[in-house]
C-alpha cells in the first residue's frame, strides 16, 4: 500500500510530537517533515512533495490562511487544519481557501488533552487516502456560470410540493453547502435540515456564516424549534437533529448521539426521524463526504415515500457517503454540485420539471 507522507505545521514544538506520535501510529503514514510558520510550510511542502499537510492557522511571520493561499495557488495538496475551537470563525474561512478538512484543538494551551484528538485524527487521514485533489481545487474555484441556469421560481409563491429538504454532508461539505444556500437570494416555500459532520463548538459560526449570504433564515438548530418554511436549522455538533410532532408544528429535538452512532450529527438519524413525519413530502440529499452515513436513512426515507438525490462522483471531494447511497437503489437521481440546487428547486414543484 502507497504510504501517506505527511508535513506537520504547528508552531507549538509539543503539538507537533504529539501530532506526529498520533499519525504515526496510523498503518502506512509516515511523517517527512515539520514547520513551525507557514513560510517554512512552504518550502517543506516544495522540497519534500507531502501527500498530506496538517496545519495550525495562528502561526508567527506566515500564518496558516497565507500559506493556504499559496499552497492552493501553486502547489495544491490535502490540508487539515487542527484548531482550538476560539478560532470557529478563522476555521471556515480556512475551508474556504482550500483545507478538506478541520480538527478541532481541545484547548488552547499545551497539554496532554490534545490527544483525545487521536480517533478524529485517523479518521480524517483516512478520507485522505480516498480524496481526488482535482476535486477539491475545482470545489475551492470561484463559481462559474454553468449551461443550465438555476430556474427561477414565479414571485408570490405560496406552496411547494416538499414541506422539508434533508441534507447530510462530511468532508467537503462545508463549502457545498455555502454554494447551495448562497443561490438562493430569497427564501422558498420549505424548510431545510442540516446534518454535517462537525464537532461541537463550530456550528453556530458555520450557520451565521451561511445565514450572511443567503436568502434563507439559517441557524443552528436548538431544542425545541420549529422546522418552518423559509427557515435552515443545522444539527449542532455533536448532537443529533431529530423531529416531533406537537400540535399542527413540527419542532427540532436536539439530542445526545447513541453509542451506535459512528458519525455525529448522524446523518442516518436525521433522515428517519424526518422521513415518519413528513413522508413523500421530504427531499433527501446526500452530499460529498467519507463513510456510509445516510445510506441506512434514505433506504428508510424512500420506504416512507421520500425523494432521494445524490451527489455525483465529478464533484464529490470524497465520494464515499454518496457512493454508499446509490449502492442502496434507492436514489432517483445523481446530480453533480454545479446543478444541484436547480435539481432541488424543480423537485420541490416551484418550476417545472427538467430531464
Amino acid at each position: 500500500m502507497k504510504r501517506v507522507r505527511v508535513v506537520v505545521v504547528d508552531d507549538s514544538a509539543y503539538n507537533r510530537r504529539a501530532i506526529t506520535k498520533m499519525l504515526e501510529e496510523i498503518p502506512g503514514v509516515e511523517v517527512v517533515g515539520f514547520a513551525t510558520n507557514g513560510e517554512e510550510g512552504i518550502r517543506r511542502v516544495i522540497d519534500l512533495s507531502p501527500d498530506l499537510v496538517t496545519l495550525d492557522l495562528e502561526m508567527p511571520r506566515m500564518d496558516g490562511f497565507t500559506m493556504l493561499r499559496i499552497l492552493m495557488a501553486s502547489n495544491p495538496v490535502p490540508v487539515i487544519v487542527i484548531s482550538s475551537t476560539s478560532g470557529d470563525e478563522k476555521v471556515f474561512k480556512a475551508l474556504e481557501l482550500g483545507a478538506v478538512e478541520f480538527i478541532a484543538k481541545p484547548t488552547t494551551v499545551i497539554s496532554e488533552e490534545l490527544l483525545k484528538i487521536q480517533e478524529d485524527l485517523h479518521r480524517k487521514v483516512q478520507a485522505v487516502f480516498k480524496l481526488n485533489m482535482a476535486r477539491v481545487q475545482k470545489r475551492y474555484e470561484a463559481p462559474r456560470p454553468v449551461e443550465e441556469p438555476v430556474p427561477e421560481v414565479p414571485r408570490r409563491v405560496e406552496t411547494a410540493a416538499l414541506d422539508v429538504v434533508a441534507i447530510g454532508s462530511s468532508t467537503g461539505g462545508p463549502p457545498a453547502l455555502q454554494r447551495i444556500f448562497s443561490s438562493f437570494k430569497e427564501p422558498l416555500p420549505f424548510a431545510v435540515v442540516v446534518s454535517q459532520h462537525m464537532p461541537a463548538g463550530f456550528t453556530r459560526a458555520f450557520a451565521d456564516r451561511l445565514d450572511r449570504s443567503s436568502g434563507f433564515e439559517i441557524k443552528e438548530a436548538k431544542d425545541g424549534d420549529e422546522v418552518r418554511p423559509g427557515r435552515v436549522l443545522i444539527a449542532p455538533g455533536g448532537k443529533n437533529l431529530l423531529f416531533m410532532r406537537r400540535g399542527d408544528k413540527i419542532l427540532a429535538r436536539v439530542v445526545e448521539p447513541t453509542a451506535a452512532d459512528r458519525y455525529v450529527p448522524s446523518v442516518d438519524a436525521m433522515f428517519c426521524s424526518c422521513a415518519e413525519l413528513y413522508r413523500e413530502r421530504m427531499l433527501a440529499v446526500v452530499l460529498t463526504g467519507m463513510g456510509n452515513d445516510g445510506a441506512q436513512g434514505v433506504k428508510e426515507a424512500k420506504r416512507l415515500g421520500a425523494q432521494v438525490v445524490a451527489e455525483a462522483e465529478e464533484s464529490s471531494v470524497v465520494f464515499g457517503m454518496p457512493r454508499e447511497a446509490i449502492a442502496t437503489g434507492v436514489v432517483d437521481r445523481v446530480v453533480p454540485m454545479d446543478l444541484m440546487v436547480r435539481e432541488i428547486v424543480a423537485r420541490s414543484g416551484l418550476v417545472p420539471r427538467f430531464v
